[in-house]
């Protein structure tokens, strides 16, 4: 009977404008997920906020999906409150080397931290902690939580993207020399929410056929009870541009400095608050989106949450799920 409600709230626009999330089988919790794809044997590597960057792995995108320990042991190097419960995990695969972003923080502050861990292998147990790139303060225009890395069009040139909330997302270049990171100053807002207490957060940036696109998640999270208004949950939107550093724009030409952003993936259904996205390339699949979502036939718990994934569509210049 609630779906039943939820479904009459919801504008008919997105009634059936969204396709359900292809199957998980196995252990299918995550929030936040990171999803990568071995190199060396074609094995699918999950990562999760929580428990020091939960490590899930199968043999197909489907599963079944077994857990396989944790990126960090006992707590990270970085001196912070919540440097035992991390979050926000975000994966790259960087002339051999493997690249796990992930945030330290405690909910509703602002004084946070994004650190980086590196292995040669995705398992567990071999990852080395760097600690710091980026950290925040109540002086601070963002908080530094949600990192995500993507390259630039030259060769070593990279981007780290980060925020949540407050001023939204900041961009700044880094340099990776080895297994070394280092962040380069030049702080740009990317991205800004300008109406209420800003809900916006978790940057992906992807680059496919000469424009980034950059997906993020607005509404509320992460908790539901009491739940919030329908056009309030969590969802997913887009904007691209022709160069990493924007300006980026909606399909309507909104810029995402002023709330712009193309819905993706919104509540619809069963499926409720869906976020926590990012999009990888799969040989098998092209490419994939994924996400993080509650079922209402479950429940809307936070250990409710569950992994989400459909295939990438583009529709002239634009994503679609399929």
């Amino acid at each position: 009977m609630l779906a039943f409600v939820l479904l009459l709230l919801l504008p008919l626009a997105v009634l059936g404008q969204f396709p359900p999330p292809r199957e998980c089988t196995g252990d299918c919790f995550t929030h936040d997920p990171a999803v990568i794809k071995r190199i060396s044997d074609g094995r699918y590597f999950r990562f999760s906020t929580l428990d020091l960057i939960g490590i899930w792995t199968a043999p197909a995108l489907s599963g079944p999906w077994t857990r396989a320990g944790s990126v960090i042991n006992g707590k990270s190097v970085i001196d912070l409150a919540g440097n035992d419960v991390l979050w926000a995990p975000d994966v790259s695969f960087i002339k051999g080397t493997y690249y796990c972003f992930y945030s330290v923080s405690v909910s509703g502050s602002q004084t946070s931290a994004i650190g980086y861990a590196t292995s040669k292998s995705l398992d567990s147990g071999s990852w080395k902690d760097h600690g710091v790139v980026v950290t925040s303060t109540p002086r601070s225009p963002y908080n530094a939580i949600d990192a995500n890395l993507v390259q630039g069009p030259g060769d070593g040139e990279f981007y780290l993207q980060w925020g949540s909330y407050w001023k939204n997302i900041y961009q700044s270049k880094v340099e990776i020399h080895g297994e070394d990171i280092f962040k380069q100053g030049n702080e740009l807002q990317i991205a800004y929410k300008p109406d209420g207490i800003h809900k916006e957060e978790g940057p992906f940036i992807y680059r496919k056929d000469g424009f980034w696109y950059m997906f993020l998640s607005v509404g509320s999270c992460c908790t539901y009870n009491p739940r919030p208004p329908t056009d309030d949950l969590y969802r997913v939107v887009v904007c691209r541009s022709s160069g990493p550093s924007g300006p980026y724009v909606d399909r309507n030409g909104k810029p995402c400095t002023d709330g712009g952003g193309t819905v993706v993936l919104a509540s619809h259904a069963n499926i409720y608050a869906p976020g926590g996205q990012g999009v990888f390339y799969d040989n098998a699949l092209g490419d994939v989106f994924y996400y993080h979502y509650l079922d209402l036939n479950i429940g809307v718990e936070y250990n409710q949450a569950r992994f989400g994934w459909n295939v990438l569509r583009w529709d002239n210049g634009w994503p679609t799920l399929s």
